[in-house]
C-alpha cells in the first residue's frame, strides 16, 4: 500500500460512466490520486500489476474478463469497490465483506459513503473475496435455476404462466402485478426476490417497484432531460425509468 496518498484505479467500459466517477471521486476524496482507467478486465489487471493501487473501482460487467475475475486475482492485494446497475449483485457482495458498492449512475451522497468506509479500511488488510466471488458468479451466470414460469391467480384460476409471455412486472400493495399482453395476475413474490430470479439479459429493473420485459419494449420515451418512460410493444401505459436505470437504454 502507498505511504503517501492513498492510489486508485477504476475499471468501467463506458467511458462516460468512467469520467463521471473520476470526476466526482474528486470531489469526495481529493486526496485520492486515479492513477490507472481500464476499458476491460484485461487492461485492469495489466494496470494494477503496473500500479499496485489501494482501491480498485470495478465494474462487475466488462468485456473478456469481468469485474468478478478481476477482483479475484487482486482481491487479497486492494480493497475493491464494486460499481453494478445490479443491485442483487452489490448487496451480496457488500454482505459478503467486499468493502463497498456503488449503483449505477453513481449518486454523489452514496460516494461519499463508501469513500468514508474505504479510508476506514485503508489500514487493514484487503478482505478475501473468494466467497463472494463465487457466489456473483453463480447470480450471473444464466443457468437452468432462472426462473421460467410463474403460478400466478388470474380469478378463481391458477395458472402457469411462461416468463417470456410477461410483459411487465409491478409492485401493487401486497402483491406484485404480471402484466401481460392482455391480461394480468397477481403474485405473491416481492419484486426484489424477482430480480434475483430472473435472467438478468431478458429482465431490466427500471424502477425501484417495476421489471419489464426487454423483448416487450417498443422504445424509450423521453420528455425532457429528467423523464423518461418505457414504451411496449403490446400494452400503451408508458412506464417511469428512473434515472438509476437509464444507462440501460444508452443504445435504444
Amino acid at each position: 500500500m502507498s505511504e503517501s496518498r492513498p492510489t486508485a484505479l477504476i475499471a468501467e467500459d463506458e467511458p462516460l460512466m468512467r469520467e463521471r466517477l473520476k470526476e466526482k471521486l474528486a470531489l469526495a476524496w481529493p486526496e485520492l490520486a486515479v492513477v490507472a482507467e481500464a476499458n476491460d478486465g484485461d487492461e485492469a489487471l495489466a494496470l494494477f500489476d503496473a500500479h499496485e493501487p489501494d482501491v480498485a473501482f470495478l465494474d462487475i460487467r466488462m468485456p473478456g474478463r469481468s469485474g468478478l475475475d478481476v477482483a479475484a486475482a487482486i482481491g487479497g492485494e486492494c480493497h475493491v469497490v464494486f460499481v453494478t446497475a445490479f443491485d442483487q449483485y452489490a448487496i451480496s457482495a457488500f454482505d459478503a465483506g467486499a468493502v463497498d458498492y456503488l449503483l449505477k449512475p453513481v449518486e454523489s451522497e452514496r460516494l461519499a459513503q463508501t469513500v468514508e468506509r474505504v479510508k476506514a479500511k485503508l489500514a487493514t488488510a484487503p478482505a478475501d473475496l473468494s466467497a463472494v466471488v463465487a457466489e456473483l458468479r453463480a447470480r450471473a451466470t444464466p443457468t437452468a435455476s432462472r426462473l421460467r414460469w410463474i403460478k400466478a391467480a388470474i380469478g378463481k384460476q391458477i395458472r402457469l404462466i411462461p416468463v417470456e409471455d410477461v410483459v411487465y412486472f409491478q409492485s401493487d400493495t401486497k402483491y406484485t402485478r404480471v402484466v401481460l399482453a392482455q391480461s394480468e395476475a397477481l403474485i405473491r413474490t416481492p419484486l426484489k426476490d424477482l430480480v434475483a430470479e430472473l435472467d438478468p439479459d431478458r429482465f431490466w429493473q427500471i424502477h425501484r417497484s417495476t421489471i419489464v420485459n426487454v423483448s416487450a419494449l417498443s422504445g424509450v420515451l423521453r420528455e425532457d432531460a429528467e423523464r423518461q418512460f418505457a414504451l411496449f410493444k403490446a400494452r400503451p401505459e408508458k412506464l417511469p425509468i428512473s434515472r438509476q436505470f437509464t444507462h440501460l437504454f444508452k443504445q435504444m
